[in-house]
């Protein structure tokens, strides 16, 4: 796929994705209350941080290592699955979780949960759009986001090349483009390795800046 066309052949074939003025869909009612959810668990969390920094117990870097090791393996794990939510269903950007596990698990654990979880999320959002198609990108997004991006791969010669610099720099809105890519002719195996390769290094860039903040 050399030429622009070819390259978001089955990306940019339509204008736009119209919403539709009919009743909602089982698929939009599990949408609505998976981000309800999302967004529940990060408001829980939230409360959870806040007792424990007015109980002291981030007052210094020790203080606060001290009080993650009482949770043991339950901490990085809840990250991990938070950081994979986060791409499946896109309410809360994804640095965030960065800024979390650099902070509290320290750069090596906090990237490798970051990793993980939005590794894993981004070949689950590539897959369900595969077996949903446009519909499932028309709930999730703006129907002009469609164009947008549509239109800024169509300008590379490869859509392979713009997707891996997507995935390698900071910015760039990675989980609309898996799911934008899941209704693309790009083999799964591709956009695997394209996330095994490129993901990890803006992780780690994050990982590395933000477990310098000190309390």
């Amino acid at each position: 796929m050399n030429m622009p066309e070819q390259a978001v052949e089955d990306i940019g074939a339509e204008n736009c994705l119209e919403k539709k003025n009919a009743p909602r869909t089982t698929r939009q009612k599990l949408i609505s209350l998976a981000s309800f959810l999302l967004i529940a668990f990060v408001l829980v969390f939230a409360v959870v941080l806040g007792k424990a920094y007015f109980d002291g117990e981030f007052k210094t870097v020790e203080s606060l290592q001290a009080y993650i090791d009482k949770y043991g393996a339950f901490g990085p794990v809840i990250l991990t699955v938070f950081q994979a939510l986060q791409v499946i269903i896109p309410v809360l950007p994804g640095f965030l979780g960065c800024v979390v596990g650099s902070v509290m698990f320290g750069p090596a654990v906090g990237f490798i949960c970051n990793y993980l979880g939005i590794g894993l999320g981004s070949i689950a959002a590539f897959f369900l759009a595969r077996q949903f198609g446009k519909p499932l990108i028309q709930d999730l997004f703006p129907s002009g986001k469609y164009n947008k991006w549509s239109a800024w791969a169509s300008k590379s010669k490869s859509y392979t090349a713009f997707l891996f610099m997507a995935m390698l720099l900071p910015l760039f809105p990675d989980d609309y483009l898996c799911y934008l890519t899941g209704v693309s002719k790009m083999t799964a195996r591709k956009f695997i390795w394209i996330i095994i390769l490129g993901k990890p290094w803006c992780i780690l860039a994050y990982s590395l800046g933000f477990s310098l903040i000190r309390f």
